[in-house]
C-alpha cells in the first residue's frame, strides 16, 4: 500500500488518497456510471413512449399482450440483468483489490 505513515488524519482519511484505493474508485465508477446513464435512456425511453407514442404502445403482440407490457417487463429483465452484471464486475474486478486495501487498512490500524 503506498500510504505516508506519518500523515495526519484516520487511517481512512489516510487510504483515501492511496493509489489502490483510487484504481478501487474508478474501476467502480467505470462501470457503475456507464451502466446507470444507460439504464435511466432505457428507463426514460419507456415513459416518453408511454406518454406520446400510445398507438405503438398499444399495438397488440400477441392476444392481450401488448408493447407497453413487453417494455414494462423489460423494465424488470434489465434490473435484474444489470445487478447480473455488476456482481459479476465486482467479484472479478472490485473484490480483489478491495480486499487488499481492506488488509492493508486494518494492518495500519493494528499499529
Amino acid at each position: 500500500m503506498s500510504v505516508e505513515h506519518r500523515t495526519p488524519g484516520t487511517v481512512y482519511e489516510r487510504f483515501q488518497g492511496s493509489t489502490e484505493f483510487q484504481e478501487l474508485r474508478r474501476r467502480f465508477r467505470r462501470f457503475a456510471f456507464p451502466m446507470t446513464a444507460a439504464f435511466l435512456a432505457w428507463y426514460l425511453l419507456y415513459v416518453v413512449m408511454s406518454g406520446w407514442a400510445r398507438d405503438f404502445m398499444g399495438t397488440q403482440v400477441v392476444g392481450f399482450i401488448n408493447v407497453a407490457l413487453v417494455f414494462g417487463l423489460l423494465q424488470f429483465v434489465s434490473t435484474f440483468l444489470i445487478a447480473w452484471l455488476y456482481a459479476r464486475h465486482a467479484e472479478r474486478s472490485l473484490d480483489p483489490l478491495a480486499d487488499e486495501v481492506r488488509t492493508a487498512i486494518e494492518a495500519e490500524d493494528a499499529r
